[in-house]
């Protein structure tokens, strides 16, 4: 049996963080043991990476609804196009999450995709609030304002960059040995959990 259990070890530190940050508690990402595969058995490895989803999701879903009340209580487009600033910023911090360079490559190759998918549809949604507004009535000038705000404030501007990066983690004495495996690592990937085959939650309102 590998160190998982007796201290908790790496999934432990990391399961403990992930639930702590997806609540918006004050945690450092930095101090997060490096995750050898190794040294896990193939379950665990794909439970692992259920938790980083559900946690992305969460803070994304949390990150979408404090932009909308922003926007909603914000009463010219200057305040708008700083609430957007904040957004991207808060975009980015959840960029370096999935991007943390304590995972396998693999496994940040496709948290950092699912992430970076939803922020173009993101931004269409914000724009499609906008026709919305219009179907209902709203002055079609303050509109085309804030649609010139949304535009020249894109959350997708932060595409343009790798995620912020993080500082390496440490890896645990225990790496490099191979514990014993089953299941899915027996025989193939222990990372082929495919986090995009996840339901889908819409995440800012029409």
């Amino acid at each position: 049996m590998s160190g998982l259990w007796g201290d908790g070890g790496p999934y432990a530190a990391w399961v403990g963080f992930l639930r702590r940050w997806a609540a918006l508690e004050p945690v450092d990402p930095g101090t997060l043991p490096a995750i050898v595969p190794e040294d896990f058995q193939g379950d665990t490895l794909a439970r692992l990476t259920k938790h980083l989803t559900d946690a992305l999701d969460a803070r994304l879903n949390d990150w979408a609804e404090r932009l909308l009340r922003a926007m909603a209580h914000s009463t010219d487009e200057f305040s708008v196009g700083r609430e957007l600033a904040q957004a991207r910023a808060g975009l980015n911090t959840v960029r370096a999450l999935a991007g943390h360079p304590g995972l396998p490559p693999k496994v940040r190759e496709e948290l950092t995709g699912l992430v970076d998918r939803q922020i173009p549809e993101l931004q269409a949604q914000l724009e499609r609030n906008l026709d919305a507004e219009a179907r209902r009535g709203a002055d079609p000038r303050l509109l085309e304002r804030r649609r010139r705000t949304l535009r020249e404030n894109a959350l997708t501007s932060v595409l343009a960059a790798p995620p912020p990066p993080l500082a390496p983690p440490s890896v645990p004495p225990s790496a490099g040995r191979r514990s014993p495996v089953s299941g899915p690592a027996a025989g193939g990937d222990a990372w082929a959990y495919d986090p995009a085959a996840r339901p889908r939650r819409r995440i800012v309102p029409d």
